[in-house]
């Protein structure tokens, strides 16, 4: 029988992908677990595996198509026999919601939609999206308002949301029609949904910080345009949000990094032995683990839904790369259980993953805290955006000799420019001198604590 290939949920926050390469023809045989394309998200590149065992009938996309989460990619013809059990299920799923659906005493009109909406396939979203709500429902919906009932969710055919997003709406007693989709085209997604819950999706709201209407620059001079890479766009996405949720301040303070570097001098040909370099992004990475472990409001995330602060007992680390495809920020996992020896090594590989685009999903999820290291670049200081959920961040300038008034006397010193920025619904200014102060005093002094 014929199997349909979907897109999966790739990772969390991701609901798209770009088809960067077809690994099979049409005709092909292809056997279980076997990567048939790859695709590109905005977070890493990964392989989309076939579930079936069978041969390859359709081929759907092309390279270069976006392609969104359950979107149908492919056909396989297998040998297996109709899937009673899953069409069961499918049916017995569709029955309960029917239930539900008429316990929740809703207009004859609306339930209508809503069936019609839950039996939408996935894959004809984009046809079902072009309908049009029809007028009685409007109407309906207006003599709600004056008759001062309670404003009924939207579930019609003009949204554009799957079908499993429209039910969440319905879940929730959202309308729909009141959200702006960050999804491609527009479209709605779940955490849309949830954030409007919040009282976080007013499309008046969004207009005001997100949109902004530009001149045309063509009045002036010649122009052209480029299309953002999909880490373009989930930087921008992230960073967006991150500045209008987050209330950042950013601690600035100054390390002595004389004795830091006579000491990364000295351990460097052990490293190298095994195979690593020893950085000083190394040495800070388990510089931040001791730090993280003293202070575990830094290690910390904000859940604000049920005002709540969510402390975590593992010390993950995200490292910013600056790659030919813009920021990437690969996560160091279990950073307080590895020696510096240790982390040199995974250092040097996930730079190379990351500048090579084979970072996978799990290599960019989990961290807790993040190191941005401008220092190879330049710089006297910069103020990082914090990495939501995370709470903190840490950014790293260039290091300079200075002459620096040390027991009586000035000395040659190399002086190294700490930025920490941090949430301050969290962290308070005093946490936050004391937290970078604490990092600056280990590494004036690495001995007392890295060997």
């Amino acid at each position: 029988m014929k199997k349909e290939v979907k897109i999966p949920d790739i990772a969390e926050n991701v609901d798209k992908a770009t088809i960067a390469s077809i690994l099979v023809s049409k005709g092909d045989k292809v056997s279980k677990d076997q990567p048939l394309v790859e695709a590109e998200t905005d977070k890493a590149t990964t392989d989309i595996p076939s579930e079936y065992e069978g041969t390859v009938v359709e081929i759907k996309i092309s390279e270069g198509d976006e392609v969104g989460v359950n979107e149908v990619i492919m056909i396989i013809e297998t040998d297996e026999g109709e899937d009673s059990e899953g069409g069961e299920e499918e049916k017995g799923g569709q029955s309960k919601q029917a239930k539900g659906e008429k316990e929740v005493k809703e207009s004859v009109e609306e339930e209508k939609e809503e069936g019609e909406d839950d039996l939408e396939p996935e894959e004809d979203d984009e046809e079902g999206d072009e309908e049009e709500v029809p007028d009685e429902a409007d109407e309906e919906e207006e003599k709600d308002k004056k008759e001062g009932g309670k404003k009924k969710p939207s579930g019609g055919g003009d949204i554009p949301a799957a079908p499993s997003v429209r039910r969440l709406a319905r879940e929730k007693g959202i309308d729909l029609n009141a959200i702006e989709g960050s999804g491609p085209g527009g479209r709605i997604t779940k955490e849309d949904v949830e954030q409007a819950k919040e009282g976080k999706g007013d499309k008046k709201e969004k207009a005001k910080t997100s949109e902004t209407r530009l001149p045309d620059f063509s009045k002036w001079g010649s122009i052209s345009r480029e299309s953002m890479s999909n880490i373009r766009k989930a930087t921008a996405r992230n960073l967006s949000e991150a500045w209008t949720t987050v209330p950042h301040v950013t601690q600035f303070d100054e390390a002595d990094l004389t004795n830091m570097e006579e000491f990364r001098h000295r351990m460097q040909p052990k490293v190298e032995k095994a195979g690593g370099k020893l950085t000083v992004t190394a040495i800070l990475l388990k510089i931040a683990a001791f730090a993280l472990q003293r202070y575990p409001k830094f290690n910390a995330s904000i859940d604000m839904q049920n005002q709540e602060v969510i402390y975590k007992h593992f010390f993950n680390v995200g490292i910013a790369v600056d790659t030919p495809m813009g920021l990437l920020v690969p996560v160091v996992k279990d950073v307080d259980k590895k020696s510096l020896t240790e982390l040199s090594i995974e250092l040097t590989e996930v730079a190379k993953k990351a500048r090579d685009k084979k970072l996978t999903n799990e290599d960019m999820q989990g961290g807790n805290f993040t190191i941005s290291n401008l220092g190879g670049i330049g710089g006297t200081a910069f103020t990082p955006v914090v990495y939501s959920p995370q709470v903190a961040i840490l950014g790293v300038a260039r290091a300079k000799f200075k002459q620096e008034y040390v027991d009586d006397e000035f000395r040659k010193r190399l002086m190294i420019p700490l930025s920490l920025s941090y949430d301050h619904r969290l962290i308070d200014g005093a946490d936050g001198a004391r937290f970078l102060r604490w990092m600056c005093d280990v590494i004036e002094d690495p001995y007392a604590i890295l060997q």
